[in-house]
Order: structure tokens, then C-alpha cells, then sequence
């Protein structure tokens, strides 16, 4: 697992993830992770509403819900589109 897929932050997506809580900004790291290696986050759902291929990871933090939408299925890098803590 050497050979990680870089990672492109589209608009604030970064400093958006820099915003979550520690636990929920770790558990965001090691899913990016895994899409890094080609692995399935473990909790995700595709978010076809956005456009074709546009995936969503769901991480649950101490009853709050946060998501993080990105696209994987480009050869050169994951483009990580909006992360955000969920209101509802």
C-alpha cells in the first residue's frame, strides 16, 4: 500500500474536513485512505444527484453525521468535493 492515489481538495473541501470534530477527522483520514488504495470507504453510498460517479462517506461522531463527497474513478487522483458536517 505505497502507491497512494493523490488526493485533489476541490474549493474549501480541506478546510472544511480541518473543521470536524478530532474523532470524526480521523475516521475521515483513514477512509480517504483506503479510496487512496483502492479500497471502499466503510460506510459510503453513491450520490448520483451531483453527477455520475460521485460517491459520499458517512461518518458518525458522538450523534453528529458528517459527509465528505468525492470522485474516485479518474486514473490520476480523487477530487474531494465538499465536506460538511450534516444539519438534519
Amino acid at each position: 500500500m505505497g502507491d497512494d492515489k493523490p488526493i485533489y481538495w476541490i474549493g474549501s473541501s480541506y478546510k472544511d474536513l480541518l473543521n470536524f470534530p478530532a474523532e470524526a477527522k480521523q475516521d475521515a483520514g483513514y477512509q480517504l485512505h483506503r479510496i487512496q488504495n483502492g479500497l471502499n470507504p466503510e460506510d459510503w453510498k453513491p450520490f448520483q444527484a451531483i453527477g455520475a460517479g460521485v460517491k459520499e462517506i458517512r461518518i458518525s461522531d458522538s450523534g453528529n453525521a458528517y459527509r465528505i463527497m468525492y470522485i474516485a474513478k479518474f486514473a490520476e487522483k480523487i477530487y474531494v468535493l465538499h465536506s460538511f458536517q450534516k444539519k438534519t
